[in-house]
């Protein structure tokens, strides 16, 4: 069973149907605009909405500027939709790993979000400095699923 360093996920009940919130997470050009950690910058090359298989880039920046390439690997509308990352060259591609998750349940009064920061298949490489990371992960990850409720519930 992986540790809780390893396996991060928090939780939300946004007032908003489950397909609105699928949709945002399917679209790479809004994940800055929901990202609550700060890093996400710009969608890299083509951007289209995501289905299972789809590849999408990502500019990044954590104090330095870097890119990260997404595969989505879990997709079933509007209930589940996951994406594994890795660095964008033939050798980045051994670096990552790292599975973001989210999963969409109607529930009364919304729909019941849970987003999972999964490392257990980073490399080992990067798992260690990674690892560090979790806290801090949580935190983020709870400030994307408020930005998520504020974009779908306020006015204009």
């Amino acid at each position: 069973m992986p540790d809780k360093q390893e396996v991060v996920s928090v939780e939300r009940v946004i007032d908003a149907p489950p397909e609105a919130i699928f949709d945002l997470l399917a679209d790479p050009k809004r994940h800055r605009e929901i990202d609550g950690s700060g890093t996400v910058r710009d969608p890299r090359g083509p951007v289209e909405r995501l289905r299972l298989g789809s590849r999408f880039g990502m500019s990044m920046k954590m104090g330095i500027p870097y890119a990260m390439e997404s595969r989505v690997i879990e997709f079933d509308e509007p209930k589940l939709i996951a994406w594994q990352t890795t660095g964008p060259t033939r050798v980045g591609r051994h670096f990552g790993g790292r599975v973001w998750r989210y999963e969409l349940e109607p529930v009364e009064g919304g729909t019941r979000v849970r987003e999972t920061w999964d490392i257990t298949k980073e490399s080992l490489v990067t798992k260690p400095m990674v690892r560090t990371a979790a806290s801090g992960t949580a935190k983020g990850m709870s400030a994307t699923l408020e930005r998520i409720e504020t974009l779908l519930t306020q006015p204009g």
